[in-house]
């Protein structure tokens, strides 16, 4: 039996919290909204953070202090992350990181990193992304957008950074944010030259493929110590 914890109990924290209240192996110790305080980890095996930006570092550095494993999802904030990353490590914390918890995805982030590699070696084509989400998502463009960039960018020599409008600058990676109505996802990557087209789309149908992923790291995570994102999990090196 795993005992979890969930913080930020907005539209995900709701869902995971049915969630795991169906598994008959999972048992929920508490949700809450605001940070935990560290005597609240008592019995709890794994934390699952989604909260807000202004929210999520503070909330895991709770959950080092408590020495408990903590998996985030929270987007925005990743300018703080790699001080996070490096505490982990240093002081052995479990913590798992991801932009995106659905498996689908994660498929799709690896595909996505594939595919700028060898069109790095054709030139002639050039690539942008588009993103679209319901019109309540703070942040733009998606954290799932900004890893997909970030892993064109790795692997494509021609792109040196990501913008989030049009732009005609050679090196720049063009991202397209739109907010519509209730939609859970959209992500498209598209290379393309004067005569064809190829592109990667994943679309998420329900908020439950996220829900479900972050479980499945929550519960990985436990004994564990260190960095890790959802390619340890799903074995995607």
């Amino acid at each position: 039996m795993a005992n979890f914890a969930i913080i930020g109990y907005g539209k995900m924290g709701k869902m995971l919290e049915q969630l795991i209240q169906r598994h008959p192996e999972h048992s929920l110790v508490w949700a809450k909204d605001n940070t935990p305080s560290t005597s609240d980890f008592n019995g709890v095996d794994a934390a699952i953070e989604f909260s807000v930006p202004g929210a999520a570092e503070k909330n895991i550095l709770k959950c080092f202090e408590s020495n408990t494993p903590v998996v985030s999802g929270t987007t925005g904030w990743t300018e703080k992350l790699n001080v996070l990353i490096q505490k982990a490590n240093q002081e052995k914390h479990g913590f798992l990181y991801a932009s995106n918890f659905s498996i689908g995805m994660n498929l799709f982030f690896f595909l996505n990193r594939k595919l700028a590699q060898l069109m790095d070696a054709q030139p002639d084509y050039d690539v942008h992304l588009k993103e679209i989400h319901h019109t309540q998502k703070q942040d733009a463009p998606s954290g799932s957008a900004i890893t997909l960039a970030n892993d064109i960018i790795k692997n494509l020599k021609r792109k040196q950074n990501w913008i989030n409008k049009n732009s005609s600058v050679k090196d720049e990676l063009v991202i397209l944010s739109e907010r519509v109505g209730d939609i859970t996802g959209i992500h498209e990557v598209e290379y393309g030259n004067t005569d064809e087209r190829i592109t990667l789309k994943h679309t998420a149908l329900s908020r439950q493929a996220f829900a479900k992923g972050a479980v499945m790291a929550a519960n990985w995570l436990i004994d564990k110590k260190g960095f890790y994102t959802m390619k340890d999990v799903l074995n995607l090196h």
